[in-house]
């Protein structure tokens, strides 16, 4: 499948992903592409942020692509609970938070950190890197073993976004592209 054949919901972590991070850029170059806004970007609760990505999955028209990163990857496994078979197509999910952002970002609240450990009920991929100080390589191939996802390791990458160097993340926009091909065919949309 190609982006113009998808509804691709964009969920930012923790602070919405600003001006310069990767997120932000393919929201503005991806004609399908929107943003999950969420009530607070600052104070992530689970309920309140897996609301919202259900209420947007549910409000799509086409079939859905999840782009996560960071605690947005948290708030796509607490939704996941909530999504029937087939109402979403695929994540793609990056650089994940864990327990080490718990500890480190204030307004990370307790039922947001642990994750679900259950299998995702959709395709999905988990990319992260080795140097990231908010989930270790070990957390993230634990995550992705749970959930069912491939997991891509992006070696030297920091938290793979704008601070890390990875604003216009070319590389990540090829692996998305890679993502889409996989998924196959265009899936019906499911009647709600």
């Amino acid at each position: 499948m190609k982006s113009s054949d998808v509804d691709i919901l964009i969920i930012p972590g923790w602070s919405g992903s600003g001006s310069d991070h990767w997120q932000t850029r393919w929201e503005t170059r991806l004609p399908t592409a929107r943003r999950v806004e969420q009530e607070d970007w600052y104070k992530p609760t689970r309920d309140g942020w897996s609301d919202r990505i259900v209420a947007a999955v549910r409000g799509a028209t086409r079939p859905v692509v999840l782009v996560a990163h960071s605690a947005g990857v948290s708030a796509v496994a607490h939704a996941a609970e909530h999504l029937k078979h087939g109402e979403v197509a695929g994540a793609f999910l990056v650089a994940p938070a864990s327990e080490r952002a718990k500890r480190a970002v204030p307004g990370m609240g307790e039922d947001f950190i642990p994750h679900r450990r259950e299998k995702l009920p959709f395709p999905s991929v988990l990319i992260a890197s080795a140097t990231d100080p908010y989930c270790t390589p070990e957390e993230a191939k634990a995550l992705a073993e749970a959930w069912g996802s491939e997991f891509v390791d992006a070696g030297d990458s920091g938290h793979l976004n704008s601070e890390s160097g990875h604003g216009p993340w070319p590389d990540g926009l090829l692996r998305f592209a890679g993502f889409l091909k996989s998924l196959g065919a265009v899936p019906q949309r499911m009647n709600h």
